[in-house]
């Protein structure tokens, strides 16, 4: 039987971002006169990247955001969360601990993220992640991204694993949704932004915290799955 995979998202999931996101993003969106979003706007905002959220936020202030504005504040946001990074953003408690179990049972881990592929290994490199994972793909690694099969799929793939072997770990609807799509497992966190309850999003199962995640779960998991040997 091959090894399994855990594959996690990034922000909401593994590390607390919303803080630095918010930032950049008011940084970007006051200076052409934008009135700043709030902690309160975040699981609208946050979760489906950088372009989705500077659109969301010209939708919320109902203000006209043409392509060639779009393309500058992109630039103006990348610059400033880059060069504050990791700023406030830090690793969810347990997830160190967790990484380590599952990495003791045998298991490969690897990050499938939305974020562009620069700064979430910049901001993996700044937090000590990176070595723990076999693959880091973001939302410009492939010519899909998630919610579409491919992400995760071309992630799996990367990692030398197989999709019968594979569990995705996440805090949005583009997290079980494409592991639905892959037709892989799904875990759930409960504490990232997702902008409905994440049980709504039917995940094979739902976590609170980390310590919750064990190498027992994660085949138990594997084994409830219709192809699983």
């Amino acid at each position: 039987m091959s090894t399994p995979i855990v594959l996690f998202d990034l922000d909401g999931t593994l590390v607390d971002t919303a803080p630095d996101l918010i930032d950049s993003l008011n940084h970007t969106i006051t200076a052409v006169g934008l009135e700043p979003v709030s902690f309160d706007d975040v699981t609208y905002l946050v979760g489906q990247g950088v372009r989705v959220m500077i659109r969301r936020a010209f939708e919320l202030r109902q203000a006209r955001l043409d392509d060639a504005l779009f393309e500058t504040l992109i630039d103006r946001f990348m610059v400033h969360y880059a060069g504050q990074m990791p700023g406030r953003s830090q690793i969810y408690p347990g997830v160190l601990e967790c990484l380590d179990r599952l990495s003791a049972a045998g298991m490969t881990l690897a990050v499938c993220t939305n974020k562009p592929h620069d700064l979430a290994l910049l901001l993996m490199g700044k937090l000590g992640l990176s070595d723990r994972f076999a693959a880091i793909t973001g939302g410009d690694t492939f010519a899909m991204r998630k919610p579409d099969a491919g992400h995760i799929l071309g992630t799996i793939g990367m990692a030398n694993a197989e999709p019968s072997r594979s569990l995705m770990v996440g805090d949005s609807v583009n997290d079980i949704l494409a592991a639905k799509n892959a037709g892989i497992a799904s875990i759930a966190v409960s504490f990232g932004y997702s902008d409905v309850p994440v049980e709504q999003l039917e995940p094979d199962h739902v976590i609170a915290g980390y310590e919750e995640l064990t190498a027992e779960l994660v085949e138990r998991l594997l084994a409830r799955r219709p192809d699983a040997a």
